[in-house]
């Protein structure tokens, strides 16, 4: 439960994110070769998307509400590939943790980081907004070791404490800084610091707490993202930075990053929140629609976005 007396939904099933887990994959990641990591991992998430139910059913019920005409065969092969794209991932950051600058850079196809570039030699800092889509926690690895950014991300903490140490220890390494949200003020008032010397700072924005949330449109339907990413680029003048990684045809990392979005300063300060929220749910959606076993939600998104429309 946060400081403002909200609890977020269980947004990922218990058992892909305990220490157990995630302690176990990071060991066998670092004494097993790939093939037998990624091997264990295509296994590992059959079982998972069979055993585990409620999780299963909230992937196709996500899915089914971005496409309601997708035949219910369709719906399940997506939903197993995402299981499978969620393994294959952690994998994967697990793996360029240790790697050379060099190394990493071999593993990336594509690196477009011309909008935070704009923004940072313009000294304004950057707010870099993503969704739970594709590889979010490798995409901080590669910007610290393929580009000259200070970085700080905001984070929720896991429901265990040692996934959550584990994660704020793998960042610290890479000299990534870690916020966790603790109420709406205080991490607000931080990140205002942090972008006023001039850092790119990361954020996942597609599920909101609590009260901090402005509506969108996302797939025909009505969703709620966070408000605070918006109203701090309103005040600090830093553009929001859509930001997108994903693994390509030949398993390799694209970055995406932009086009920035200004948050216009007059007018009327809601509107132009949502304003701005709307174009990257926009963003968000085009890069869902095209690369949908890429976006990782374990729970009934769109039931808990209809809950928090209701009085």
């Amino acid at each position: 439960m946060t400081a403002d007396g909200h609890r977020p939904p269980r947004w990922h099933p218990r058992a892909l994110n305990t220490g157990l887990i995630v302690g176990a994959t990071r060991r066998g990641v670092a004494r097993l070769p790939p093939w037998m990591s990624f091997g264990i991992g295509h296994a590992g998430t059959w079982l998972a998307y069979h055993l585990m139910r409620d999780g299963t059913r909230a992937v196709v019920s996500n899915l089914r509400g971005m496409f309601p005409d997708m035949p219910d065969r369709e719906l399940h092969r997506l939903a197993l590939l995402t299981y499978r794209n969620y393994a294959r991932d952690t994998i994967h950051f697990l793996r360029i943790t240790a790697m050379t600058p060099a190394a990493v850079r071999a593993r990336v196809s594509r690196l477009e980081t011309s909008a935070l570039e704009t923004a940072l030699a313009a000294g304004r800092g950057a707010i870099s907004v993503s969704a739970h889509f594709g590889n979010w926690e490798a995409g901080g690895v590669l910007l610290r070791r393929l580009t000259p950014y200070d970085l700080s991300v905001v984070v929720m903490r896991e429901p265990d404490d040692q996934v959550t140490q584990l994660r704020t220890d793998l960042r610290a390494s890479l000299e990534i800084d870690t916020i966790e949200v603790r109420s709406a003020l205080e991490t607000g008032i931080r990140v205002r610091k942090l972008i006023k010397s001039n850092r790119v700072v990361a954020m996942l924005v597609d599920r909101y707490l609590g009260k901090d949330r402005t509506p969108v449109q996302f797939f025909g339907r009505r969703a709620w993202f966070l408000r605070t990413p918006a109203l701090l680029a309103q005040s600090t003048g830093a553009p929001l930075v859509p930001a997108f990684v994903y693994r390509d045809d030949d398993d390799r990392f694209a970055i995406e990053c932009g086009p920035a979005i200004e948050v216009a300063a007059d007018g009327e300060r809601d509107a132009n929140i949502a304003a701005a929220m709307q174009q990257v749910a926009n963003a968000f959606e085009r890069q869902i629609r095209r690369r949908p076993q890429c976006w990782y939600q374990f729970y009934p998104y769109w039931e808990s976005q209809d809950a928090a429309g209701r009085p």
